[in-house]
């Protein structure tokens, strides 16, 4: 390894460290060879769902429709799905449990209770696509994916991690990643955090 990619590693390691230590999230792993890696989780948002006692059938209801709200084509551009599952994530999905049933809310987010949820970081997300990109940290609230950050060394300008995290967000590369993602920031040790795509998903623990 030379010496450019043992200083980036570093620093995501410290940066890792912080998210655990500090802000409490658990690590999800390394994913750079993981296969079928998603912005939605299915296995984590089932199990944190499972722990507030909802049942599979209606476990099944609320990932389809998060999956809907996330898909893109027939002309719903990115920021149409962005917004539709901010919506969802700031303010529950809507299902029917059975036919004849009232429907109900089923929150993706504990916004009432922030340390109920299931914070996790993962390093190395290998997301295919036309180009096969690899952001370097992930954020998952209950499975969703809410927040990217691209990392670069100090010599490295922070604007050349913001230049990354676009061009990911082409339709020709990831874009599709990014119908969950709330928050896309770039840094470095010099510079700091100096990039914020969207803090939408952040309002909901202030208000």
């Amino acid at each position: 390894m030379n010496t450019v990619g043992e200083t980036e590693i570093r620093t995501q390691e410290r940066v890792v460290t912080f998210f655990q230590k500090t802000l409490g999230y658990s690590y999800l792993g390394n994913w750079h060879t993981r296969q079928d890696n998603s912005n939605v989780e299915k296995d984590l948002l089932t199990d944190w769902l499972r722990s507030r006692q909802y049942d599979d059938e209606i476990i099944t209801k609320v990932l389809y429709e998060l999956n809907k709200a996330s898909a893109l084509g027939s002309n719903r551009s990115l920021i149409d799905a962005n917004r539709e599952v901010y919506e969802l994530l700031r303010y529950g999905v809507n299902v029917q449990p059975s036919t004849g049933e009232h429907r109900i809310t089923i929150k993706l987010i504990d916004w009432e209770h922030p340390f109920s949820n299931d914070f996790g970081i993962a390093e190395k997300v290998t997301l295919k696509g036309e180009h096969t990109k690899r952001p370097d940290l992930v954020l998952y609230i209950n499975g969703s994916a809410i927040g990217v950050l691209e990392l670069k060394r100090s010599i490295v300008s922070v604007s050349e991690g913001i230049r990354q995290n676009l061009t990911n967000q082409r339709e020709d590369f990831i874009e599709p990643f990014f119908a969950t993602v709330q928050l896309v920031m770039a840094g470095s040790e010099t510079q700091g955090l100096r990039y914020c795509w969207s803090a939408t998903i952040m309002i909901g623990f202030v208000r």
